[in-house]
């Protein structure tokens, strides 16, 4: 009944259409007196172009063209006495076809003043041109350049597999409108600057034999054949064009008969040129204008009706705009696991990746859903996810957030994924299931969603973050799937990724989803740039990995225009977060670190079994603080090494950490600012330590080496004597200063303060001694150690600015990764085989002077 109702209804729209043109051709013929006798050819060829010119201008923007075809003025009849409009159908199931492809400038012209009277007659959104154009690759609809800039005409397709995906996209529409009430669908004008070959020509025919409930209309060029022996598909209500040297006929031109009924117009045309440009560029403007009024898509139309109503034991789905007037919906599932996104600066792509985000964060709840985000570039794409001063909100789904993070962050994010892979695989063994939708209710396993905004960075050169990255995404990609973790990598460019040769298919491969935006048609593979004249806020997505044929032109909603409401959300969200739910872990990577806000810090009291010397913190998955034991293990003493100024700010962090976990009169600390850039530092460290009411001795050199001696001397004799009270902290503020003074020999014993100090470092720990100190090099370390040789007695090191060759040659180890770079260090504890990169701590303002 509901097909029966929609045929009559688009029956009585085509018969009103009918007897309106009817009775506007009466009008027209109605102006003039009646004649008393029958025309004679000139004043019929008059009449014949009043009424021609009356129908041939139908009132602008409101002439619909997909129920009921609309006559459209395709040139002049020429005769003896004079022209006349030759108009034909259009629209309502009326197509036309020249005999002539676009390489004849005449066709050329011809089809794209067709295109600009249809959609310029035409309500706003009414019509929608997709071209074709294999012989003259786009060239056909250059002209019309700035219609296609403004949305109305989409980019041509000019190679086969784009016109394949071009018909499979007609079609859709075909079959869309014909189950849809009629007007509500627009116009689909496709518009072949030549015929396709064979296999697509018939698609093409297809089309216009499918009647007006399609609401297509077909403009094909070059058809029918003039080459012996083609036989090309017959085309259903079409009105022929064929051309010869100077004319074209409409229908049978004299003598030569090509029509079954010998209908056709016997007079010959002169076929219409360009429009002007200026009227291209006008239409553009108010075309684009309302388009983008009409196809602007609301924030609200990606949420769903109740939120955290959706289950996600079979996948994760959400809204991410419009195609025409249909929601479009994407998954995280066993068809699309992983999704690559690719689009050129500014194109929208951190636009396009909120709207996801808040899309699944509406519909699943943090119980099925949980989210790891990181951004590689200089911006602040995930920043509203996090709680920050101005507003303690953040995304109950959010477990980590990178922001402008660091390459060794991300690999550890990608080692936490690996572990939580290995995690549920055991889980899934443990319940013998295969899936995460087969495992009991009571043993809940949330989705993850990893989002890597610029992931290039990540994988840029070949060092060994690099690789690793390489060897955890592949790992990801290929067992994601089976256990709920899904990846989404975006970027303004997928090629010139130096770790990735050889291995791109192995990782990209297991990406069936694929957005392109506005300049990233590569992520679409080697069908060329189809996104390239997309307009801001439209996006190819494509199901099959980049294969033709799967592609839909979405528009998707302006997050950061809706702003406010995206707060109102995210506020609404966190209201209703599960009781005891912690913000997410956060890494900013512009963020100093400073140790009166560390957590580790503030939790130190007195009386703990083990020293912890802290010095900043981890660039890892929870920023968790780098620190030393200090306790009596041989070579537990701590160097900073690099002409940074940073490294005073280092041992004040330490001395500051050691000091907090000792009472007044349980320890000392022993402090020598020997060069002038740590002078502001020293005097601070030592206030704060007296304000404790610890007991601080200020050194020079001199007074330096003398304590050295009596500490080396007493822990000498501490093997058979009996052990210092408390402990001692010596803290040397530009040690390598120092040498000289330490390595003169007294004159008596002829033993030197340097090997004091080697002796103290070998024995003190076990007798509560230890050194912190900062060099400003590390050669000037090694000398003052005796050699690489003893580099075990300080086992605690901080690299600052040393480069990683020179680091790697000190400690033994040939294959270093590291790159010095300011607000970062290299912590290195030889005991516990620990290398890991750090945010120093540092203090809010530095006041240094310069080097001494």
């Amino acid at each position: 009944m509901g097909r029966l109702a929609s045929a009559y209804r688009q029956a009585v729209a085509a018969h009103r259409a009918a007897r309106a043109h009817l009775d506007a051709a009466r009008d027209a013929l109605g102006a003039a007196p009646a004649p008393a006798a029958p025309l004679g050819a000139d004043e019929l060829v008059a009449r014949l172009a009043e009424v021609g010119d009356a129908l041939a201008t139908p009132t602008p923007g409101v002439t619909p063209a997909a129920a009921a075809a609309v006559p459209v003025r395709i040139g002049e009849a020429s005769t003896s006495e004079g022209g006349f409009p030759v108009l034909v159908p259009l629209g309502g199931g009326h197509h036309l076809a020249v005999d002539t492809d676009a390489r004849d400038p005449r066709v050329a012209g011809l089809l794209r003043a067709l295109v600009l009277r249809l959609t310029a007659t035409a309500p706003a959104g009414e019509v929608r041109v997709a071209g074709i154009d294999t012989v003259a690759l786009g060239a056909t609809f250059g002209p019309l350049r700035p219609l296609l800039d403004a949305g109305v005409v989409d980019p041509p397709a000019t190679t086969e597999a784009e016109v394949a995906a071009l018909l499979d996209a007609a079609e859709r529409h075909a079959r869309e409108a014909q189950h849809g009430a009629p007007g509500d669908t627009p116009l689909l004008l496709v518009v072949a600057a030549a015929a396709p070959p064979p296999r697509e020509l018939a698609r093409l025919a297809a089309l216009t034999h499918a009647g007006p409930a399609a609401a297509v209309c077909v403009l094909v060029a070059g058809h029918p054949s003039r080459r012996p022996g083609d036989a090309p598909p017959p085309l259903g209500a079409t009105t022929a064009v064929r051309l010869t040297e100077r004319y074209a006929y409409v229908g049978d031109p004299p003598g030569v008969p090509f029509s079954d009924d010998g209908s056709g117009l016997a007079a010959p045309v002169l076929l219409d040129g360009d429009p002007p440009a200026a009227s291209v560029r006008a239409l553009a403007e108010h075309l684009g204008a309302a388009v983008r009024h009409g196809d602007a898509v609301g924030f609200a139309e990606l949420l769903p009706e109740r939120r955290w109503a959706e289950s996600a034991g079979n996948g994760l789905r959400t809204v991410v705009g419009r195609a025409g007037r249909a929601p479009v919906t994407v998954a995280f599932d066993d068809a699309t696991p992983h999704w690559l996104v690719g689009g050129r600066t500014g194109a929208g792509k951190t636009v396009f990746l909120l709207d996801v985000l808040y899309g699944l964060a509406a519909r699943y709840s943090p119980a099925e859903l949980q989210l790891y985000l990181l951004d590689f570039k200089e911006g602040v794409s995930f920043t509203e996810f996090v709680p920050t001063g101005r507003d303690p909100s953040w995304l109950p789904h959010a477990r980590a957030v990178g922001i402008e993070s660091d390459r060794e962050y991300g690999v550890a994010v990608l080692r936490e994924l690996r572990r939580e892979l290995h995690r549920r695989a055991t889980l899934l063994k443990r319940h013998g299931v295969t899936k995460l939708a087969d495992l009991p209710r009571d043993t809940p396993v949330p989705r993850v969603v990893a989002v890597i905004d610029e992931f290039h960075v990540l994988l840029a050169g070949n060092d060994a973050p690099a690789r690793e990255s390489v060897d955890l995404l592949e790992e990801l990609a290929r067992k994601g799937r089976s256990y709920g973790v899904h990846l989404v990598l975006a970027s303004q460019s997928m090629t010139g990724i130096e770790a990735l040769y050889g291995r791109a298919e192995a990782v990209f491969g297991q990406f069936a989803l694929r957005v392109a935006l506005p300049g990233g048609g590569g992520v679409l593979g080697q069908r060329g740039d189809v996104a390239a004249a997309l307009p801001v806020g439209s996006a190819v997505v494509n199901t099959a990995a980049g294969a033709a044929g799967a592609d839909t032109v979405v528009r998707f909603p302006d997050a950061h225009a809706a702003a406010d409401e995206l707060g109102r959300l995210r506020h609404r969200l966190w209201q209703a977060r599960p009781a005891g739910a912690r913000p997410p872990a956060v890494f900013k990577g512009y963020e100093t670190a400073r140790l009166e806000d560390d957590p580790t810090f503030t939790g130190l009291r007195p009386g703990g079994r083990r020293p912890l010397a802290l010095v900043g913190r981890t660039v890892d998955v929870h920023g968790s603080t780098a620190l030393f034991i200090m306790d009596t293990t041989p070579g537990r003493h701590l160097a900073v090494v690099g002409t940074s100024p940073a490294g005073a700010d280092v041992l004040r962090a330490a001395t500051l950490s050691l000091a907090r976990q000792h009472a007044p009169g349980e320890c000392r600390f022993l402090l020598a600012p020997l060069v002038a850039a740590a002078d502001v530092v020293a005097d601070e460290t030592v206030e704060a330590l007296t304000a404790a009411g610890h007991v601080v001795e200020r050194l020079d050199a001199t007074g330096l080496r003398g304590r050295v001696a009596e500490l080396a001397d007493r822990v000498g004799q501490g093997a058979t004597g009996p052990a210092p009270a408390g402990r001692t902290f010596l803290v040397g503020f530009g040690m390598d200063a120092a040498s000289a003074v330490l390595g003169t020999p007294d004159p008596q014993t002829f033993r030197s303060g340097l090997d004091d100090l080697r002796a103290l470092l070998r024995q003190g720990p076990g007798h509560g001694v230890h050194l912190l100190g900062w060099w400003r090099g590390l050669r000037r370390l090694a000398d003052d150690l005796g050699g690489t040789q003893n580099r075990d007695d300080i086992a605690c090191l901080v690299a600052l600015n040393v480069p990683g060759g020179e680091l790697g040659l000190h400690l033994g180890v040939h294959d270093l990764a590291y790159t010095p770079r300011p607000d970062r260090a290299l912590l290195v504890d030889r005991h516990d085989q620990r290398t890991r990169l750090i945010v120093p701590f540092a203090r809010d303002a530095h006041e240094l002077a310069g080097e001494g």
